[in-house]
């Protein structure tokens, strides 16, 4: 058990049965990352406030969600004069990237300061490569989980083909609600041929325009004079294509309303035009959508 920073320690599993150490170093809160439920760990008759997050050491799991979470109980404990004390089972990935993400968001530190920072007191600690990508991710969100943003519907739709990679298994509140069911002063995207609304500007996955895999140069342009265009909008589920998805890997998208073909999708990801592989991908083909904007007519 090391100390990190005022108020805050890194540990083991094995920590928590050192009862003299814990005493030592006046733990009052435990956050526990791990597999395994550690409360049979703990003394009975000690009186922690204790936080477990149920997560495997592996590159598919998802600690991106908890880390606000775990920054306010961490922050709570300090604030309150307390001891908080984050292990997981051998103190080197887990419980290591909490406590980077922790850093990150208290001194507003980029992923490598922090990560560097950490180091310097425990050198063996080594993030799995998953968790290093969501850590580099919590620092392109400015350090807070915002489930409305783009970057992190991505994370959660890529998590998702992660966990269920032969056959997804989509939750209801994955997709977004069908737009022609309220109104709403964003941007909207409309059937060309029907006219009805298919999804809002919020839904809008963007991403770095030609920067696709090595792996499919071939298919790119190599013309360089050219501009290179996304030629689909990638957006995250909307409640109208669930039927659509149940079941299969990939498929159509159609309109709702008027069944001609909006574009496709893959849990398998696919290439945008520019070049970018996009996974999972929900694409529909801008020449099938049109772009409506609400326009303030000032008298």
């Amino acid at each position: 058990m090391l100390l990190v920073d005022a108020g805050v320690f890194i540990g083991t599993a094995a920590d928590l049965n050192d009862n003299e150490g814990l005493a030592e170093a006046s733990i009052t809160h435990i956050v526990s990352v791990d597999s395994v439920d550690p409360g049979f760990l703990v003394p009975m008759n000690a009186s922690y406030c204790k936080k477990w997050i149920n997560v495997l050491d592996e590159v598919t799991a998802d600690l991106l969600s908890h880390f606000d979470d775990c920054y306010q109980f961490i922050q709570e404990a300090v604030d309150g004069g307390g001891m908080a004390l984050v292990h997981c089972q051998a103190g080197r990935s887990r419980s290591a990237t909490v406590v980077t993400a922790f850093l990150m968001k208290r001194y507003k530190l980029g992923f490598a300061e922090a990560y560097h920072r950490l180091k310097s007191v425990k050198q063996d600690v080594e993030v799995n490569t998953g968790f290093e990508e969501q850590l580099c991710l919590y620092e392109a969100l400015q350090c807070q989980v915002d489930t409305s943003n783009p970057l992190y519907k991505q994370y959660r739709l890529t998590k998702i083909t992660q966990k269920y990679p032969e056959l997804p298994q989509v939750p209801r509140e994955v997709f977004a609600a069908d737009p022609a069911q309220y109104k709403s002063s964003e941007a909207s995207y409309r059937c060309r041929k029907c006219r009805r609304t298919l999804f809002r500007s919020s839904s809008l996955l963007s991403h770095p325009v030609g920067e696709g895999a090595t792996a499919f140069d071939h298919k790119k342009n190599t013309n360089l004079t050219e501009v290179v265009q996304c030629t689909s909008y990638f957006i995250e589920p909307v409640q109208w294509m669930e039927q659509a998805l149940l079941g299969v890997m990939e498929g159509q998208l159609l309109c709702p309303k008027c069944q001609s073909k909006l574009g496709s999708f893959s849990w398998c990801g696919d290439q945008c035009s520019c070049g970018r592989w996009i996974t999972p991908s929900f694409q529909l083909h801008r020449n099938r959508v049109d772009e409506i904007r609400l326009i303030n007519i000032q008298r």
